[in-house]
């Protein structure tokens, strides 16, 4: 205890806490947005509790994954090697030695690709033909399958996520403060986030976006093109506001047309 407030009466460790605790924050929302789409397609029951305990099961995994800060590092470590590089004429080479931090985010972005076009189909398909429907004709998901697919993701983003943390402190006290907070951040928003989303069919579609472009970056990530995450948040903001822009326009047209029937 009294480590932690030597360490936390340094200047130096309140700037690291307040850089890792935003950055955590943004790194979330990811994480944030795949769990509200998958929770609304459970019944409305269900919802809030997938959420909760899959945001649980994040913060869980974060706090397990600092208690092996040392052999998460490991992680980084080539465990085989093709023996060739994949040079780029116009943008940077792939890498063909693979750790297990690569592996996995791989395997995460080809599950979160899979995931955001199967979802993507749901939505554009009005009758799919090989799924239970709902009340509300939405292809119908059940609770232990939102979970497992939640649990995945959740561990594919947390290991990005306490990488990032190691990356900028050695202090794992600063690093479970931060990713706290964080995970407190995302269980406030999350069910604001999560019926925003729901009752907004249009924002499904850019949310699902947002996900396939994210898979695609994992991939990259994995094979060793590292896309600056600036530029993603950025890309993400700019839809984002775009899309509230329609929004507001589309407002605008009901309330004139609401006038003009009076």
């Amino acid at each position: 205890m009294d480590a932690i407030v030597t360490l936390l009466s340094d200047p130096t460790a309140w700037a690291a806490l307040a850089t890792l605790v935003v950055l955590e924050v943004v790194l979330g929302i990811d994480n944030l947005v795949f769990i509200s789409i998958l929770s609304n397609r459970l019944p409305e029951g269900q919802r809030q509790r997938a959420r909760r305990l899959g945001i649980s099961l994040a913060l869980g995994l974060r706090l397990g994954l600092l208690l092996t800060v040392s052999w998460l590092v490991g992680l980084t470590t080539p465990v085989f090697d093709l023996g060739f590089t994949i040079d780029g004429d116009h943008g940077p080479a792939l890498e063909t030695a693979f750790s297990w931090r690569d592996l996995i985010l791989i395997a995460g972005g080809l599950f979160l690709i899979w995931k955001a076009t199967t979802e993507i189909h749901h939505s554009v398909d009005p009758t799919p033909s090989h799924a239970m429907l709902d009340k509300k004709g939405a292809a119908a998901l059940s609770f232990g399958s939102a979970i497992v697919q939640i649990l995945l993701l959740d561990l594919v983003f947390s290991i990005d996520s306490i990488l990032t943390a190691v990356g900028m402190t050695d202090h794992v006290p600063i690093m479970v403060i931060a990713v706290i907070t964080a995970v407190a951040v995302m269980l406030l928003a999350a069910d604001p986030l999560a019926n925003f989303i729901a009752n907004n069919p249009t924002v499904v579609m850019l949310a699902l976006g947002f996900l396939l472009m994210i898979g695609l970056v994992l991939i990259a990530d994995g094979f060793g093109v590292h896309v600056p995450k600036g530029y993603i948040y950025t890309a993400m903001a700019f839809s984002a506001l775009v899309e509230g822009l329609n929004m507001a326009a589309r407002r605008a047209r009901r309330r004139a047309g609401g006038h003009a029937g009076e």
